[in-house]
């Protein structure tokens, strides 16, 4: 019996569910973080979800939480939220990107699934997949996407914004509903098979941001441009 607490907040609108291997449909309680009440709502959910069920932090083989990349203080809220829990209880973490989320809701037919989110600025988070396996996440602008996906695959979005910034340049998007963090679950499930844990300590938010020198350079390659 393998017992899962999955945390995720760095979308538009959290969520928190609860795992059981033995159970028929795997999952056994979820709940849905209204809006931006993450940081107000997640750590009493998850106590009326444990209590409910009569579940004990110690019992859990894992607290998994969707680390980004997504909103800064959604990400940070949920990041602290489940280190603090992995800490406390001594069970393992298990971090897992938005993006690899994102690519898992389609299928990509033995081929690229690119996931791409909104990162404001006319730029977004773009990761490229084939099954399960990751082969770049990265900080894009629309145009790089493009370029990206012009080689195949299915390019896949949970956000309007990303669906009219790419289609402008000619891109088709499948359009799916944000995952869950129940929709972790069987991510989660491959990793705790080979013991592939993070280090709650260390582990960090996957925020995919651009380094301070490579803002400025691009920002002087504007200027010159112009």
């Amino acid at each position: 019996m393998m017992r899962v607490l999955l945390i995720h907040t760095a979308g538009g609108e959290g969520s928190v569910a609860l795992g059981d291997t033995e159970a028929a449909g795997l999952l056994v309680a979820t709940e849905v973080l209204p809006g931006r009440s993450s940081s107000e709502r997640l750590v009493p959910a998850v106590r009326r979800l444990m209590e409910g069920l009569g579940w004990r932090l110690g019992e859990l083989a894992a607290v998994v939480v969707v680390n980004g990349p997504g909103s800064f203080t959604g990400v940070r809220v949920g990041l602290s939220a489940a280190k603090g829990l992995s800490e406390a209880s001594g069970v393992g973490l298990i971090a897992v990107s938005r993006l690899a989320l994102l690519a898992a809701s389609v299928d990509g037919g033995g081929g690229a699934v690119h996931a791409v989110l909104d990162a404001g600025r006319g730029e977004f988070y773009y990761g490229e997949y084939v099954g399960r396996r990751c082969l770049r996440e990265v900080l894009m602008g629309g145009k790089e996407v493009a370029a990206a996906v012009s080689a195949g695959g299915v390019v896949v979005a949970c956000e309007a914004k990303v669906a009219e910034g790419l289609g402008g340049l000619g891109v088709g998007v499948r359009m799916v509903d944000e995952p869950s963090a129940g929709d972790a679950l069987p991510l989660a499930l491959e990793r705790m098979a080979t013991g592939d844990f993070d280090d709650a300590a260390t582990s960090d938010a996957n925020y995919l941001r651009r380094t301070d020198a490579e803002i400025f350079a691009k920002a002087a390659t504007q200027r010159d441009a112009g």
